[in-house]
């Protein structure tokens, strides 16, 4: 067998990455001009509800550009080889970003409706619930838009290359464990939004019928909560899968260790670590007293879809 036939790329990027790509800057130009609506609307009419919340969606976008430019970079370099594994990390690195803007994000509501509370200001009612129920109709859209629920995933299919076990990765393989870490942090800031615009509009709707401005500030500290905690999950999840760590509940070690512990072949080290979403690495060290080519191992773990990338090597071991 040749050289040529045995190398193969390492493009281990989502299956549905360029269409999210597409999703995302959609979302982006969304936002882009509503800012630039409100923020023209504000200034002509003199609305510092409006301006306020015009520079609050530039933050906005500004955010969701991280995602936007990692799923640019990832496939633009995905063939490069100085990356080893690929750049289906990338979108994980980019995730941890995000939840780390969200969090602060999520501070500085919480510090600022703490300061309102202890200092009310006037508040134009009227106004200020027309901008929210605004944004809340943009967000809406953008977070359907951004929602995997509501696509179709494109089927994918499973091949070799050379002696390496490679997949490319479809239906069986969203199954389970195949977050696009870099599409939740997109969707996770439009959410956040979302969610800050309906707390908005109820407690500026009671603070309206009822003269309760303390409502608004502590809906304010009840949206940085929740947001805290989207954040936290999302710095979890990307944050494993940059520390190449296996999520609790994870099947693919085991069933790797059952389909190849057959008869004397023995497992002595395992390292599997996700490379991207839908794709997986894996060293497999076999001890056995019948060894066989790695081809041999390779070949039993091509019903494993999730792998995407596997090096075997193996060790004869004396019969007991």
């Amino acid at each position: 067998m040749s050289t040529q036939t045995l190398e193969h790329d390492h493009v281990f990027l989502g299956v549905d990455h360029e269409r999210n790509e597409r999703r995302v800057w959609f979302v982006i130009v969304l936002t882009a001009v509503m800012m630039v609506v409100e923020i023209s609307a504000g200034t002509i009419f003199g609305s510092m509800a409006l301006v306020a919340d015009g520079w609050h969606m530039s933050t906005h976008a500004s955010a969701l550009l991280i995602s936007a430019v990692a799923y640019l970079y990832a496939r633009k370099e995905a063939r490069n080889p100085r990356f080893t594994f690929g750049t289906g990390k990338l979108g994980d690195l980019a995730g941890f970003a995000s939840a780390i803007i969200l969090a602060m994000i999520a501070l500085l509501m919480a510090w600022e409706s703490v300061l309102r509370i202890v200092n009310p200001v006037p508040i134009s009612f009227a106004q200020a619930i027309g901008v929210a129920v605004i944004g809340l109709a943009v967000n809406l859209v953008s977070a359907w838009l951004l929602n995997d629920d509501n696509h179709h995933h494109g089927r994918g299919h499973h091949h070799r290359h050379g002696d390496h076990a490679h997949a490319d990765h479809g239906d069986h393989a969203h199954a389970r464990g195949t977050t696009d870490n870099n599409m939740r942090a997109a969707y996770t800031h439009v959410l956040a939004d979302a969610l800050t615009s309906v707390l908005a509009i109820a407690a500026l709707s009671f603070g309206s019928l009822y003269g309760w401005l303390w409502l608004d500030p502590l809906m304010g500290i009840a949206g940085g909560l929740i947001i805290a905690q989207w954040s936290w999950g999302l710095m979890k999840s990307s944050g494993r899968v940059l520390l190449d760590a296996i999520a609790d509940g994870e099947e693919l070690p085991g069933e790797i260790r059952k389909v190849i512990e057959t008869g004397s072949d023995r497992i002595t080290d395992l390292h599997v670590w996700q490379v991207g979403p839908g794709h997986h690495a894996a060293i497999v060290a076999v001890a056995t007293s019948e060894p066989r080519e790695p081809a041999f191992y390779k070949a039993k773990l091509e019903a494993l879809y999730e792998l995407s990338h596997v090096t075997v090597e193996v060790t004869q071991r004396q019969a007991a």
